[in-house]
């Protein structure tokens, strides 16, 4: 197994909304706002050579929508998906399977892309994997969560005939070396990647833990559909990281990209800040 970080630039979301209820005194130290209250976040994604196979998990936000759309969000940075696929030495076409951790706009959006008048999936060769309880979650949203799920980033896979549903139940292994994790938080039954690579094992937190300062147990997104549980799912997970010596994979980190873990007198913490590459 290779893994390799695929960077997909950066975009910016409002500070209050990423941090939930965390005093703009706290979380502007480690994020500085800027005059409009936006703070930058990355759209990281992993790429997983295996056994023949090569995966994608999520895709950032892509660059169908109009300009109205992306004028929300700020997007900046010079990366791309393309660019960091080719730039390890991939095309789009080896892309085998794209495994979606949920559906929300900022991670599926680089699964659809124009062509012509037409929407169809952006990789051509590849089998797209969600689970049928979040699809069915994204395709009949709530109307608190709606603006996250479009349709036109979501149905175009199932009319390609593409889609497949995840059967793997939680903590079982999809592929050898490759277990999900499922939470119910942030929103219906995301997927959370646990790979075990290098004599390590790394968890691809998704939004459980969209940054390294995200660790501390109160520091919760405004976004989540269900806080209490997301507090209880990162008790569970950072325990189990913490006591596992796991890395966590940090998709929306723009500084940092894993960490392992320490346990202070003030809970578990990150501990040394690493990179993909490095391992």
């Amino acid at each position: 197994m290779q893994l390799y970080t695929i960077d997909t630039g950066l975009f910016k979301l409002d500070g209050g909304a990423m941090h939930g209820v965390v005093p703009k005194s706290l979380w502007n130290k480690v994020n500085p706002a800027d005059e409009s209250n936006m703070c930058s976040w990355a759209m990281r994604c992993l790429l997983v050579e295996h056994d023949g196979r090569l995966i994608l998990v999520d895709t950032g936000i892509g660059n169908k929508q109009d300009e109205k759309f992306f004028g929300h969000y700020y997007l900046h940075g010079d990366d791309t998906l393309e660019r960091s696929i080719q730039a390890k030495g991939f095309s789009m076409d080896d892309i085998t399977d794209v495994f979606l951790t949920h559906l929300h706009f900022d991670h599926v959006g680089g699964a659809v892309k124009r062509e012509g008048d037409r929407l169809v999936p952006t990789f051509r060769n590849a089998t797209y994997w969600s689970n049928k309880a979040h699809w069915d979650w994204a395709v009949h949203p709530n109307d608190r969560e709606k603006a996250s799920f479009l349709k036109e980033n979501i149905l175009p896979l199932e009319e390609s005939g593409q889609l497949q549903f995840v059967e793997t139940r939680e903590g079982e292994e999809w592929l050898p070396g490759f277990r999900i994790r499922y939470v119910q938080g942030h929103t219906e039954a995301m997927m959370l990647p646990q790979i075990r690579y290098k004599d390590k094992t790394i968890l691809y937190a998704a939004d459980l833990l969209p940054s390294m300062h995200h660790i501390p147990l109160p520091w919760i997104m405004g976004y989540d559909m269900r806080p209490l549980d997301t507090l209880n799912e990162k008790k569970r997970l950072l325990a189990e990281a913490a006591s596992g010596d796991w890395l966590l994979f940090f998709e929306h980190d723009y500084k940092n990209e894993l960490c392992n873990l320490q346990q202070t007198d003030k809970g578990i913490r990150s501990g040394d800040v690493i990179r993909l590459a490095a391992l």
